[in-house]
């Protein structure tokens, strides 16, 4: 955080830090929502999994939706399994900071979620988002179905359009099928609502993705 430098190039897995078999523990409940924060979960829930830069400002973003059953954030993306935050500072495990979303598609939808997703950082950075830099800052969409992978990937091509008027260039977030998700410390789950004026860099370009469901072909 706080716009230290770090790595921009990805690992290899042979350099990639080896990590543990050991997972984090983490609250069993949601500070905000006050519902589980790991599964089992309701039969009807969707999950979905975004990296946006640091994760405490994303995380809060979407436990304030209406529809969202259930936020935490965590490692995904890399080689060492079960990674611990100083682990990731360093680049070399891989893994971006992502906030994994469990949403009720009747009162949310997935579209919903990428119009949010669009809208609310900078996609055009790279291995950065705003003061912060390096490989767990990239932007990232990690889908969980074919429908949700065919969306994320139409809903880049309208964003791009909308960038484009607004003067920015290509986007770079990564688009591909959702890997293991790691919690990350307890520390760091629901972290702007333990620190109410903690650090948040996220920030929009100003462009529009109104994208509505029936806009969209699958």
């Amino acid at each position: 955080m706080f716009g230290l430098f770090k790595k921009t190039d990805l690992p290899t897995e042979k350099e990639a830090l080896p990590g543990r078999d050991v997972a984090l523990r983490v609250a069993q409940t949601h500070l905000v929502l006050n519902n589980p924060m790991a599964e089992p979960f309701p039969d009807d829930m969707e999950f979905a999994m975004f990296g946006m830069g640091c994760f405490w400002g994303v995380e809060r973003l979407f436990w304030q939706q209406e529809g969202v059953f259930s936020t935490a954030v965590g490692y995904a993306g890399g080689v060492t399994p079960h990674p611990h935050y100083s682990e990731v500072c360093t680049g070399m495990t891989g893994h971006n900071e992502v906030v994994r979303v469990v949403f009720d598609p009747k009162v949310i939808s997935y579209q919903q979620l990428l119009n949010l997703f669009w809208e609310s950082h900078d996609p055009t950075q790279g291995m950065q988002q705003g003061p912060d830099r390096g490989t767990q800052y990239r932007s990232g969409i990690y889908t969980y179905s074919v429908e949700q992978l065919a969306l994320a990937q139409q809903s880049q091509k309208h964003y791009q359009s909308a960038l484009k008027e607004k003067g920015f260039g290509a986007i770079t977030t990564e688009i591909v099928d959702a890997p293991t998700f790691y919690f990350a410390e307890d520390e760091h789950q629901q972290y702007l609502h333990k620190n109410p004026g903690g650090y948040c860099s996220m920030r929009g370009t100003g462009a529009v993705c109104a994208v509505a469901p029936n806009q969209v072909a699958l």
